[in-house]
Protein backbone atom coordinates (compact mmCIF):
# COMPACT_ATOMS: atom_id res chain seq x y z
CA UNK A 1 0.00 0.00 0.00
CA UNK A 2 1.47 3.37 -1.00
CA UNK A 3 1.32 6.46 1.21
CA UNK A 4 -0.78 9.52 0.38
CA UNK A 5 1.22 12.53 -0.77
CA UNK A 6 0.66 16.15 -1.76
CA UNK A 7 -0.84 15.22 -5.14
CA UNK A 8 -3.30 12.93 -3.39
CA UNK A 9 -4.44 15.75 -1.13
CA UNK A 10 -4.77 18.08 -4.11
CA UNK A 11 -7.00 15.70 -6.05
CA UNK A 12 -8.95 14.75 -2.94
CA UNK A 13 -9.73 18.43 -2.41
CA UNK A 14 -11.13 18.43 -5.94
CA UNK A 15 -13.20 15.34 -5.12
CA UNK A 16 -14.56 17.08 -2.02
CA UNK A 17 -15.58 20.05 -4.15
CA UNK A 18 -17.50 17.61 -6.34
CA UNK A 19 -19.16 16.05 -3.28
CA UNK A 20 -20.33 19.46 -2.08
CA UNK A 21 -22.41 19.78 -5.25
CA UNK A 22 -24.76 17.23 -3.71
CA UNK A 23 -25.07 19.08 -0.39
CA UNK A 24 -28.81 19.67 -0.73
CA UNK A 25 -29.88 16.64 -2.75
CA UNK A 26 -28.31 13.34 -1.71
CA UNK A 27 -30.37 12.59 1.40
CA UNK A 28 -30.56 9.97 2.83
CA UNK A 29 -27.35 8.92 1.08
CA UNK A 30 -23.93 10.42 1.86
CA UNK A 31 -22.42 13.26 -0.16
CA UNK A 32 -19.65 11.76 -2.26
CA UNK A 33 -17.37 13.12 -4.96
CA UNK A 34 -14.86 11.36 -7.21
CA UNK A 35 -12.01 12.31 -9.53
CA UNK A 36 -10.26 9.90 -11.93
CA UNK A 37 -6.60 10.77 -12.66
CA UNK A 38 -3.72 9.34 -14.66
CA UNK A 39 -0.25 10.91 -14.86
CA UNK A 40 -1.55 14.07 -13.19
CA UNK A 41 -4.32 14.56 -15.75
CA UNK A 42 -8.00 14.45 -14.76
CA UNK A 43 -9.82 11.95 -16.97
CA UNK A 44 -13.26 12.37 -15.45
CA UNK A 45 -15.04 13.52 -12.31
CA UNK A 46 -18.49 13.38 -10.81
CA UNK A 47 -20.61 13.33 -7.68
CA UNK A 48 -23.58 11.48 -6.23
CA UNK A 49 -26.56 13.72 -6.92
CA UNK A 50 -29.50 11.84 -5.41
CA UNK A 51 -30.57 8.52 -3.92
CA UNK A 52 -31.16 6.00 -6.67
CA UNK A 53 -28.85 7.83 -9.07
CA UNK A 54 -25.33 6.96 -10.11
CA UNK A 55 -22.76 6.94 -7.34
CA UNK A 56 -19.82 9.31 -7.62
CA UNK A 57 -17.38 6.61 -8.81
CA UNK A 58 -19.70 5.55 -11.63
CA UNK A 59 -20.33 9.18 -12.58
CA UNK A 60 -16.59 9.85 -12.84
CA UNK A 61 -15.95 6.67 -14.85
CA UNK A 62 -18.84 7.53 -17.17
CA UNK A 63 -17.46 11.05 -17.65
CA UNK A 64 -14.06 9.61 -18.57
CA UNK A 65 -15.61 7.24 -21.12
CA UNK A 66 -17.66 10.08 -22.60
CA UNK A 67 -14.40 12.01 -23.07
CA UNK A 68 -12.79 9.01 -24.77
CA UNK A 69 -10.41 8.31 -21.87
CA UNK A 70 -9.33 4.84 -20.77
CA UNK A 71 -9.40 4.32 -16.98
CA UNK A 72 -6.98 1.35 -17.02
CA UNK A 73 -4.07 2.04 -14.70
CA UNK A 74 -5.59 5.26 -13.37
CA UNK A 75 -6.00 6.45 -9.80
CA UNK A 76 -9.50 7.03 -8.49
CA UNK A 77 -9.94 9.63 -5.73
CA UNK A 78 -13.19 9.31 -3.79
CA UNK A 79 -14.36 10.99 -0.59
CA UNK A 80 -15.88 7.80 0.84
CA UNK A 81 -14.81 4.16 0.60
CA UNK A 82 -16.42 2.57 -2.50
CA UNK A 83 -19.50 0.54 -1.62
CA UNK A 84 -19.55 -3.22 -1.92
CA UNK A 85 -23.23 -4.03 -1.76
CA UNK A 86 -26.33 -4.07 -3.94
CA UNK A 87 -28.71 -1.26 -2.97
CA UNK A 88 -30.64 0.78 -5.51
CA UNK A 89 -27.53 0.52 -7.68
CA UNK A 90 -24.84 -2.18 -8.14
CA UNK A 91 -21.64 -2.08 -6.05
CA UNK A 92 -19.18 0.63 -7.05
CA UNK A 93 -16.40 -1.91 -6.51
CA UNK A 94 -17.71 -3.82 -9.54
CA UNK A 95 -17.45 -0.74 -11.76
CA UNK A 96 -13.95 0.11 -10.50
CA UNK A 97 -12.64 -3.39 -11.13
CA UNK A 98 -14.27 -3.60 -14.55
CA UNK A 99 -12.65 -0.30 -15.55
CA UNK A 100 -9.16 -1.53 -14.65
CA UNK A 101 -8.40 1.19 -12.09
CA UNK A 102 -5.01 0.50 -10.48
CA UNK A 103 -5.21 2.63 -7.36
CA UNK A 104 -8.01 3.98 -5.14
CA UNK A 105 -7.51 6.82 -2.67
CA UNK A 106 -10.44 7.21 -0.25
CA UNK A 107 -10.74 10.01 2.29
CA UNK A 108 -12.48 7.82 4.87
CA UNK A 109 -13.93 4.34 5.45
CA UNK A 110 -17.65 3.86 4.91
CA UNK A 111 -19.41 3.83 8.32
CA UNK A 112 -22.36 1.94 6.84
CA UNK A 113 -21.85 -1.72 7.81
CA UNK A 114 -24.02 -2.84 4.90
CA UNK A 115 -21.76 -1.11 2.38
CA UNK A 116 -18.37 -1.56 4.01
CA UNK A 117 -15.36 -3.73 3.15
CA UNK A 118 -15.14 -2.34 -0.34
CA UNK A 119 -11.44 -1.69 0.26
CA UNK A 120 -10.88 -5.32 1.22
CA UNK A 121 -12.37 -6.57 -2.00
CA UNK A 122 -10.39 -4.10 -4.08
CA UNK A 123 -7.15 -5.12 -2.39
CA UNK A 124 -7.97 -8.78 -2.89
CA UNK A 125 -8.23 -8.03 -6.61
CA UNK A 126 -4.81 -6.33 -6.66
CA UNK A 127 -5.91 -2.70 -6.46
CA UNK A 128 -3.73 -0.44 -4.28
CA UNK A 129 -6.00 1.28 -1.70
CA UNK A 130 -5.04 4.28 0.45
CA UNK A 131 -7.12 5.91 3.19
CA UNK A 132 -6.76 9.24 4.86
CA UNK A 133 -6.20 12.35 2.73
CA UNK A 134 -8.57 15.08 4.04
CA UNK A 135 -10.45 12.61 6.23
CA UNK A 136 -11.61 15.30 8.67
CA UNK A 137 -13.08 17.38 5.84
CA UNK A 138 -14.84 14.34 4.41
CA UNK A 139 -16.35 13.48 7.81
CA UNK A 140 -17.57 17.04 8.27
CA UNK A 141 -19.34 16.94 4.92
CA UNK A 142 -21.20 13.79 5.99
CA UNK A 143 -21.45 14.43 9.71
CA UNK A 144 -25.12 13.46 9.79
CA UNK A 145 -24.67 10.27 7.80
CA UNK A 146 -21.80 9.22 10.08
CA UNK A 147 -23.96 9.93 13.16
CA UNK A 148 -26.87 7.89 11.83
CA UNK A 149 -24.66 4.96 10.86
CA UNK A 150 -22.59 4.84 14.05
CA UNK A 151 -25.04 5.75 16.82
CA UNK A 152 -28.50 5.35 15.26
CA UNK A 153 -29.60 8.98 15.63
CA UNK A 154 -29.34 12.08 13.41
CA UNK A 155 -26.92 14.94 13.89
CA UNK A 156 -29.06 17.51 15.74
CA UNK A 157 -28.41 21.16 14.92
CA UNK A 158 -30.37 23.83 16.85
CA UNK A 159 -30.72 27.14 15.07
CA UNK A 160 -31.26 30.29 17.12
CA UNK A 161 -31.32 34.00 16.31
CA UNK A 162 -30.96 36.53 19.09
CA UNK A 163 -30.01 40.01 20.11
CA UNK A 164 -26.61 40.61 21.67
CA UNK A 165 -28.16 39.98 25.09
CA UNK A 166 -29.38 36.55 24.00
CA UNK A 167 -33.07 37.28 23.44
CA UNK A 168 -35.05 35.59 20.68
CA UNK A 169 -38.17 37.74 20.91
CA UNK A 170 -39.76 40.52 22.91
CA UNK A 171 -41.83 39.65 25.95
CA UNK A 172 -44.95 39.98 23.75
CA UNK A 173 -43.50 37.43 21.31
CA UNK A 174 -42.54 39.83 18.52
CA UNK A 175 -39.44 38.53 16.72
CA UNK A 176 -39.58 39.64 13.08
CA UNK A 177 -36.97 40.40 12.26
CA UNK A 178 -34.15 40.19 14.75
CA UNK A 179 -31.58 39.28 12.10
CA UNK A 180 -31.09 40.79 8.67
CA UNK A 181 -31.90 39.42 5.23
CA UNK A 182 -28.42 37.94 4.67
CA UNK A 183 -28.56 35.92 7.89
CA UNK A 184 -32.08 34.71 7.10
CA UNK A 185 -30.97 33.58 3.64
CA UNK A 186 -27.99 31.81 5.20
CA UNK A 187 -30.38 30.05 7.57
CA UNK A 188 -32.25 28.68 4.56
CA UNK A 189 -29.05 27.09 3.28
CA UNK A 190 -28.78 25.21 6.56
CA UNK A 191 -32.41 24.17 6.23
CA UNK A 192 -31.74 22.96 2.70
CA UNK A 193 -28.91 20.63 3.73
CA UNK A 194 -31.01 19.04 6.49
CA UNK A 195 -33.18 15.95 6.00
CA UNK A 196 -35.83 17.20 8.42
CA UNK A 197 -36.79 20.39 10.27
CA UNK A 198 -38.13 20.08 13.81
CA UNK A 199 -40.30 22.53 15.70
CA UNK A 200 -42.79 22.54 18.57
CA UNK A 201 -46.50 23.19 18.62
CA UNK A 202 -45.91 26.42 20.55
CA UNK A 203 -43.96 27.85 17.65
CA UNK A 204 -46.65 26.68 15.23
CA UNK A 205 -49.43 28.34 17.25
CA UNK A 206 -47.54 31.60 17.72
CA UNK A 207 -45.65 32.08 14.44
CA UNK A 208 -47.44 29.77 11.95
CA UNK A 209 -44.18 29.02 10.08
CA UNK A 210 -43.95 27.14 6.79
CA UNK A 211 -40.55 25.60 7.61
CA UNK A 212 -39.75 25.19 3.93
CA UNK A 213 -36.61 26.07 1.98
CA UNK A 214 -37.39 29.19 -0.01
CA UNK A 215 -34.19 31.18 -0.57
CA UNK A 216 -32.11 28.30 -1.95
CA UNK A 217 -32.75 26.49 -5.25
CA UNK A 218 -33.37 22.84 -4.39
CA UNK A 219 -35.32 19.92 -5.76
CA UNK A 220 -35.93 18.50 -2.28
CA UNK A 221 -37.82 19.85 0.70
CA UNK A 222 -36.92 18.51 4.17
CA UNK A 223 -39.52 16.62 6.18
CA UNK A 224 -41.30 18.96 8.61
CA UNK A 225 -41.67 17.48 12.11
CA UNK A 226 -43.91 19.00 14.80
CA UNK A 227 -43.62 17.93 18.44
CA UNK A 228 -47.24 18.28 19.59
CA UNK A 229 -47.99 16.49 22.84
CA UNK A 230 -51.79 16.91 22.75
CA UNK A 231 -52.37 17.16 19.00
CA UNK A 232 -53.17 20.88 19.06
CA UNK A 233 -51.71 21.82 15.66
CA UNK A 234 -54.44 23.65 13.69
CA UNK A 235 -55.57 21.98 10.48
CA UNK A 236 -54.88 25.23 8.60
CA UNK A 237 -51.33 25.58 9.92
CA UNK A 238 -48.95 26.38 7.10
CA UNK A 239 -46.50 23.73 8.30
CA UNK A 240 -49.06 21.05 7.33
CA UNK A 241 -49.73 22.42 3.86
CA UNK A 242 -48.72 20.17 0.97
CA UNK A 243 -47.92 17.12 3.08
CA UNK A 244 -44.33 16.15 3.86
CA UNK A 245 -45.19 16.75 7.52
CA UNK A 246 -45.07 14.51 10.58
CA UNK A 247 -46.92 15.36 13.79
CA UNK A 248 -45.46 13.58 16.83
CA UNK A 249 -47.77 13.29 19.85
CA UNK A 250 -47.68 11.69 23.26
CA UNK A 251 -50.58 9.46 22.27
CA UNK A 252 -53.26 12.02 21.43
CA UNK A 253 -55.72 10.88 18.73
CA UNK A 254 -55.22 12.18 15.24
CA UNK A 255 -57.17 15.38 14.64
CA UNK A 256 -59.88 14.62 12.12
CA UNK A 257 -59.40 17.96 10.40
CA UNK A 258 -55.73 17.46 9.64
CA UNK A 259 -55.00 16.95 5.94
CA UNK A 260 -54.95 13.28 4.95
CA UNK A 261 -51.35 13.44 3.72
CA UNK A 262 -50.04 14.46 7.16
CA UNK A 263 -48.33 11.61 9.00
CA UNK A 264 -48.68 11.05 12.73
CA UNK A 265 -46.55 9.21 15.25
CA UNK A 266 -47.30 8.57 18.94
CA UNK A 267 -44.22 8.38 21.17
CA UNK A 268 -45.23 8.91 24.80
CA UNK A 269 -42.66 8.81 27.56
CA UNK A 270 -43.30 7.78 31.16
CA UNK A 271 -44.32 11.34 32.06
CA UNK A 272 -46.89 11.70 29.32
CA UNK A 273 -44.70 13.88 27.09
CA UNK A 274 -43.16 13.10 23.74
CA UNK A 275 -40.18 10.78 24.11
CA UNK A 276 -37.54 12.86 22.34
CA UNK A 277 -34.87 10.15 22.40
CA UNK A 278 -37.30 7.71 20.78
CA UNK A 279 -38.14 10.38 18.21
CA UNK A 280 -34.46 10.69 17.26
CA UNK A 281 -34.25 6.93 16.73
CA UNK A 282 -37.46 6.97 14.68
CA UNK A 283 -36.15 9.76 12.46
CA UNK A 284 -32.88 7.90 11.92
CA UNK A 285 -34.89 4.83 10.88
CA UNK A 286 -36.51 7.05 8.24
CA UNK A 287 -33.09 8.00 6.87
CA UNK A 288 -32.75 11.41 8.55
CA UNK A 289 -29.05 12.31 8.70
CA UNK A 290 -29.16 15.96 9.77
CA UNK A 291 -32.02 17.33 11.89
CA UNK A 292 -32.41 21.11 11.85
CA UNK A 293 -34.29 22.48 14.88
CA UNK A 294 -36.14 25.80 14.77
CA UNK A 295 -38.15 25.82 17.96
CA UNK A 296 -38.86 27.77 21.11
CA UNK A 297 -36.96 27.79 24.37
CA UNK A 298 -38.97 24.93 25.91
CA UNK A 299 -38.28 22.38 23.17
CA UNK A 300 -34.70 23.62 22.74
CA UNK A 301 -34.16 23.20 26.47
CA UNK A 302 -35.75 19.75 26.55
CA UNK A 303 -33.49 18.56 23.73
CA UNK A 304 -30.46 20.00 25.49
CA UNK A 305 -31.33 18.41 28.84
CA UNK A 306 -31.91 15.06 27.12
CA UNK A 307 -28.39 15.18 25.68
CA UNK A 308 -29.69 15.19 22.12
CA UNK A 309 -28.18 18.44 20.80
CA UNK A 310 -24.94 18.20 18.85
CA UNK A 311 -24.51 21.66 17.40
CA UNK A 312 -25.84 25.19 17.86
CA UNK A 313 -26.15 27.49 14.86
CA UNK A 314 -26.54 30.91 16.45
CA UNK A 315 -27.09 34.23 14.69
CA UNK A 316 -26.47 37.37 16.75
CA UNK A 317 -27.97 40.69 15.71
CA UNK A 318 -26.34 44.01 16.67
CA UNK A 319 -29.08 45.08 19.09
CA UNK A 320 -30.01 44.94 22.77
CA UNK A 321 -33.67 44.37 23.74
CA UNK A 322 -33.59 43.89 27.53
CA UNK A 323 -33.81 41.20 30.19
CA UNK A 324 -37.59 40.75 30.17
CA UNK A 325 -37.56 39.34 26.64
CA UNK A 326 -37.44 35.63 25.70
CA UNK A 327 -34.33 33.44 25.80
CA UNK A 328 -33.08 30.46 23.78
CA UNK A 329 -33.04 27.44 26.10
CA UNK A 330 -35.46 26.90 28.98
CA UNK A 331 -34.39 24.33 31.56
CA UNK A 332 -37.02 22.40 33.50
CA UNK A 333 -34.73 22.54 36.53
CA UNK A 334 -32.55 25.67 36.82
CA UNK A 335 -28.83 25.15 37.31
CA UNK A 336 -27.56 25.62 40.84
CA UNK A 337 -23.89 25.69 39.83
CA UNK A 338 -22.05 26.68 36.67
CA UNK A 339 -20.43 23.24 36.61
CA UNK A 340 -23.73 21.80 35.35
CA UNK A 341 -23.71 23.85 32.16
CA UNK A 342 -23.75 22.44 28.65
CA UNK A 343 -20.15 23.11 27.65
CA UNK A 344 -19.54 24.18 24.06
CA UNK A 345 -16.57 24.20 21.70
CA UNK A 346 -16.46 26.97 19.13
CA UNK A 347 -16.29 25.82 15.51
CA UNK A 348 -16.65 29.07 13.59
CA UNK A 349 -17.45 32.75 13.99
CA UNK A 350 -18.35 34.62 10.80
CA UNK A 351 -19.94 37.87 9.71
CA UNK A 352 -23.14 37.38 7.69
CA UNK A 353 -24.45 40.73 6.51
CA UNK A 354 -24.83 42.92 9.60
CA UNK A 355 -25.06 39.89 11.90
CA UNK A 356 -22.68 37.31 13.36
CA UNK A 357 -22.99 33.57 12.83
CA UNK A 358 -21.60 31.45 15.66
CA UNK A 359 -21.29 27.69 15.28
CA UNK A 360 -20.54 25.67 18.38
CA UNK A 361 -20.73 22.02 19.39
CA UNK A 362 -21.64 20.30 22.61
CA UNK A 363 -18.59 18.94 24.43
CA UNK A 364 -19.26 15.30 25.27
CA UNK A 365 -17.60 14.04 28.44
Amino acid sequence: MTVAGDADRLFMARALAQAERGLFTTSPNPRVGCVLVRDGVVLGEGFHARAGGAHAEVAALDAARAAGADARGATLYVTLEPCNHHGRTPPCVDAILAAGVARVVAAMPDPNPAAARGADRLRAAGVDVVFGPLEDEARELNIGFVARMTRGTPWVRVKTATSVDGRTALVNGASRWITGAAARADGHRWRARACAILTGVGTVLHDDPELTVRDVPTSRQPLRVIVDRHGDTPAAARVLAGGNALVVTAGAPRAGAWPGDVETLALPDAGGRVDLAALMRALAARGVNELHVEAGAKLNGALLEAGLVDEILHYVAPMVVGDAARGMFERAVPLEALGGNAALAWRAVDRVGADLRLISRIVRT
